[in-house]
């Protein structure tokens, strides 16, 4: 008997359930009011919500309760292969049946494994409008029928993402009332009436967020969207419209805003009316090389477009295939009063002290491409502002060891008062140079400091 208990101690003791200390479980979910469990299912992907009806008798209906459907094609059930396109229509169809009478708040559509009938899908869509929906999320990589109509009229929406081909017909007046979150990629913009002369409104005045990328905004009229509580507003736009009738402004009215991205070769306007709380920009500007009827107009466009950023506390600027262009982007600069943080990516080293001249609180700098050339008579020049009294971290990457790098170190490193760190970042190909990079560390830590504080790495 003593082996016996022992026995069962070292079972116990290996976490071995026995007999004894088998405890069966009670089925609390089961018992859960079905407007809980349907909340709980929404949360699945709709068909293993629906699978759920064959757990037991009291699970068959309790799917139809959900408030959120999720659609994916491309989804696997466990065990099984994708399902096929005419399975997947007819199940979708079969769920939204069912629900014909329900409220649905949440709504996710991927389609990016087959093509499919637009007239289908877009009924689909249509039929979630008139439920009450507030979040839609619809993916799909072919060109849709967009139901525009239902979209407007629909008062609910509290976020919407649309990653698709499809045209939206707006309306001269629009208003999404409830909205908060707005996502668009890949859309087109159209006006609901080609003849109106006056703006097109689309007034949205809750929106937090507004994100469009790749979007074309084809309208006779300039836009104006009227977002009093935007808080974040990232736009990418690219050679978006090709017919010069329809270059529009894009007009966005905002005084809350306070996160502004722009993305793009700046040939459509991007107007911010009354935003004078951005705290964080980030301009990307990409420009093809064969638009020669570009070159003569990108320092304008790219002035226009900082000057209404000037009271931004951080700033990133990354240009590709520009500054070859249009090297008097940095010649009219508006005074950075409030900068702090600056990243730039390509830049010539004039380009750079014009900046630096204008942002007299500038605290951190970073170089990702280094400089690609620099006056050594530079030396002689006047010193930017934040030299003297802000400038404490300056990273400088893709560092090439050429002689106009060393001159733009040796500046900051000698005339920097308050730096703190400076950081050194060879480009990658200097592994396989024969350059002696430990006689260039050497060389860069014997350049004299004006801040007896700083420290230099070179990585």
């Amino acid at each position: 008997m003593n082996s016996t208990i022992e026995a069962q101690s070292k079972e116990e003791a290996k976490g071995v359930p026995t007999e004894e200390t088998v405890v069966v479980g009670e089925d609390i979910i089961s018992k859960l009011h079905e407007s809980i469990l349907g909340h709980i299912l929404s949360f699945l992907p709709s068909m293993e919500a629906v699978h759920t009806s064959l757990l037991s008798k009291r699970w068959i209906h309790v799917w139809t309760s959900i408030t959120g459907l999720q659609f994916n094609d491309s989804f696997h059930c466990v065990g099984k292969k994708k399902m096929q396109k005419k399975n997947f229509e007819c199940f979708v169809n079969r769920v939204l049946l069912h629900l014909a009478n329900s409220s649905i708040q949440s709504f996710s559509l991927c389609l990016t494994s087959y093509q499919y009938d637009s007239t289908l899908v877009s009924a689909w869509i249509s039929s979630i409008f008139e439920r009450g929906i507030k979040n839609l999320h619809i993916q799909y990589s072919h060109e849709l029928l967009f139901p525009s109509h239902s979209l407007f009229s629909c008062s609910s929406l509290v976020q919407l993402v649309l990653q698709m081909k499809c045209t939206l017909s707006v309306p001269i007046f629009a208003s999404l009332p409830n909205l908060k979150i707005l996502n668009i990629s890949g859309i087109k913009l159209e006006s609901e009436s080609s003849t109106y002369s006056e703006d097109l409104i689309l007034n949205i005045p809750v929106l937090k967020v507004l994100e469009a990328r790749g979007c074309e905004w084809k309208t006779m009229q300039n836009i104006r969207i009227q977002a009093p509580l935007l808080e974040r507003f990232s736009i990418a736009i690219w050679r978006s419209l090709s017919d010069e009738a329809y270059k529009s402004s894009i007009n966005v009215f905002a005084p809350s805003l306070t996160d502004f991205s722009y993305e793009g070769d700046l040939e459509q306007d991007i107007i911010l009316l009354n935003s004078p709380s951005i705290l964080s920009a980030s301009v990307v500007i990409v420009v093809d090389e064969d638009r020669n009827d570009r070159k003569k107009k990108l320092g304008y466009q790219a002035q226009k477009l900082l000057a209404q950023i000037f009271e931004v506390q951080q700033l990133k600027l990354l240009f590709y295939k520009v500054l070859i262009h249009a090297r008097d982007i940095f010649t009219h600069l508006p005074a950075f009063g409030r900068l702090t943080y600056l990243q730039l990516n390509e830049v010539t080293g004039e380009a750079l002290l014009n900046i630096l001249h204008s942002s007299p609180m500038l605290s951190t700098l970073v170089l990702q491409n280094g400089v690609s050339e620099l006056n050594k008579d530079v030396t002689s020049a006047p010193l930017p502002q934040c030299f003297l009294s802000s400038l404490k971290v300056f990273q400088f990457k893709e560092f090439n060891a050429h002689e106009h790098e060393l001159v733009l170190g040796k500046l900051v490193m000698a005339n920097a008062k308050v730096l703190e760190e400076m950081t050194i970042c060879t480009a990658f190909w200097l592994r396989y140079s024969d350059i002696d990079m430990e006689k260039v560390r050497q060389q860069i830590l014997s350049f004299p400091k004006s801040s007896n504080l700083a420290v230099i790495k070179c990585i």
